[in-house]
């Protein structure tokens, strides 16, 4: 299989490009096995069933775009993606070819940062001075949200690109499925006798990045560090059944049943054939054509996605990260 496998038509009108309002009045295509079903996120409590756990993903997002400036005056971007074991960072620069290694760039606030050696697919090293602050303090002062470049709309409210769940400060990205999650409906699905527990998966840009090659099995996915709470992965073990809030939810509760760490680096690309040990249903939004996110969801669900995708767009669903969810059953192979 390659990435014409997972292609479609996305219309730009398609594409939400403000958050719901409030976040649990997203829409919710609901395919649970016996119908489809429109719904809105607010109705989760009722569509799941007591016994029933449900795992988001608390990562927070790092404002982690700062424009700097260089030495002759030109403005540099750079994006924070990972810390390294050597101090510095892996970072996206922009224009990466118009700054050797070694310049001293300049942001406000008394950052600082010296670029360093690249790393390849545009990434390069990078060491930050933050004077007095911590850098991620100095981020939350002069940073900005690293917004997906579809959207267009700048934000009134930041926090609206975090889930009202969020914790450490880490990820590149938000992990959007969870964006439609207000307090009200986490306190409505306990009333329901519905359980609830985190992981944590940082995320990286990999995580959205299209295929490229035409193989799959060529196809390289860069690590991204995972941490299951041991308190979660009992949860797990006692649930009826494990309902995943997104796809880094997914790769962090895979990931540690396949390596048997409930911590860690991983590299999961979940593909067909895929034998699912632990999700057993997933809350996920519209994804992109051609992106590995897609192809999770056809190893979930099979073909059958190219059908619920079209019945949505039918339906004037919005897609991807300030787009509607769907609300899936396993269809393929796994946990017993």
């Amino acid at each position: 299989m390659g990435p014409d496998d997972f292609d479609y038509d996305l219309p730009e009108r398609a594409i939400g490009h403000t958050p719901a309002e409030p976040r649990d009045a997203a829409r919710l295509l609901v395919d649970l096995g016996d119908r489809v079903d429109h719904r809105h996120v607010r109705d989760l409590p009722e569509l799941l069933r007591d016994g029933d756990l449900v795992v988001v993903n608390d990562t927070r997002v790092l404002p982690a775009r700062v424009f700097f400036t260089k030495p002759t005056g030109g403005q540099v971007e750079v994006l924070l993606l990972e810390p390294r074991d050597d101090g510095t960072w892996e970072c996206l620069v922009k224009p990466g070819r118009r700054v050797p290694t070694g310049m001293v760039v300049t942001a406000p606030g008394g950052l600082s940062a010296v670029i360093g050696d690249a790393l390849g697919d545009g990434r390069r090293a990078v060491r930050f001075d933050s004077g007095e602050l911590d850098l991620v303090a100095a981020l939350e002062a002069h940073g900005q949200m690293p917004l997906p470049p579809y959207l267009h709309t700048e934000l009134d409210d930041p926090d609206r690109y975090q889930t009202v769940y969020a914790d450490r400060p880490a990820s590149a990205a938000a992990p959007t499925a969870g964006l439609h999650f207000t307090p009200e409906t986490l306190e409505r699905l306990s009333a329901h006798g519905i359980g609830s527990a985190r992981v944590e998966l940082v995320i990286g840009l990999d995580t959205f990045r299209p295929i490229t090659v035409d193989d799959l099995d060529e196809h390289q996915m860069h690590t991204e560090s995972y941490r299951v709470p041991e308190w979660t992965w009992a949860a797990v073990q006692r649930a009826e059944r494990v309902v995943a809030v997104g796809t880094t939810t997914v790769r962090a509760l895979e990931s540690a049943a396949a390596t048997g760490r409930l911590a860690g680096r991983t590299d999961l690309f979940i593909r067909r054939p895929y034998r699912f040990e632990v999700v057993d249903a997933l809350l996920t939004n519209f994804h992109l054509p051609r992106s590995t996110l897609l192809v999770m969801i056809d190893a979930f669900i099979g073909p059958r996605w190219r059908e619920l995708y079209a019945l949505a767009l039918d339906a004037d669903y919005r897609f991807l990260s300030f787009g509607d969810a769907m609300l899936l059953e396993r269809r393929t192979t796994g946990r017993s």
